[in-house]
């Protein structure tokens, strides 16, 4: 995937809805893997002890492995917890999320179609509070640069849209730099008239930066 849409970095909230004396409770964050998802849903279960059912669901998407999704109802009705709040991660196309839904049951019976629709409200409803950024699969470089010209080339990188990730001062300076492949076509003819052909970029790989939305 070339973009995928996420959290923005640390992001962890919750939000509450009331449903018929039942309380709902989504609590969401930013995981970039399936370790740091099942963390984050043991947290909220050791935070709701008296909890009748924390259900839950994820899309990850991690650097170097096949994507995964998960969903669980906790107990409550087969279908009518965990799958709805997927399905909302879905249809937002967003990634690298955990929800866990803590239900405190409030002794009215909601049946199978107000599950559904409080486990989605609740998850819907946090995710709007929620700050959203993208991950861009770019082309990272690097250049060495004489200090003199270090300040002006880095200027220029940034006007052409490159994400500066380091810059490491010494008796030269490492500029390192992320960039789609158009800028980089681009920075690197900038590169070679602004130092008649002194300095080029060295290639690092590819790399997932986050950008905020």
């Amino acid at each position: 995937m070339s973009s995928l849409r996420v959290l923005a970095s640390g992001t962890r909230l919750s939000h509450e809805i009331e449903i018929k004396r039942s309380r709902f409770i989504a609590s969401i964050a930013r995981t970039d893997t399936p370790e740091e998802a099942r963390e984050f849903i043991n947290s909220v279960k050791d935070a709701h002890p008296q909890a009748r059912h924390n259900c839950s669901a994820w899309m990850i998407a991690e650097e170097g492995h096949s994507p995964s999704q998960h969903s669980s109802d906790d107990g409550e009705p087969s279908g009518t917890a965990g799958t709805p709040m997927l399905d909302v991660l879905k249809r937002n196309e967003l990634w690298n999320v955990t929800v866990v839904v803590t239900r405190y049951f409030g002794g009215i019976l909601l049946g199978a179609g107000g599950l559904v629709r409080a486990y989605s409200s609740a998850t819907s409803e946090a995710l709007a509070r929620a700050p959203f950024a993208r991950l861009e699969a770019l082309a990272v470089v690097e250049t060495e640069l004489a200090p003199v010209d270090a300040g002006r080339i880095e200027g220029e990188l940034r006007r052409l849209g490159g994400h500066v990730l380091d810059t490491q001062w010494g008796s030269s300076v490492l500029l390192t730099v992320a960039m789609t492949p158009e800028q980089l076509e681009i920075a690197e003819n900038l590169l070679a008239t602004l130092s008649s052909g002194q300095y080029v970029f060295r290639p690092l790989g590819q790399r997932y930066i986050e950008i905020a939305e």
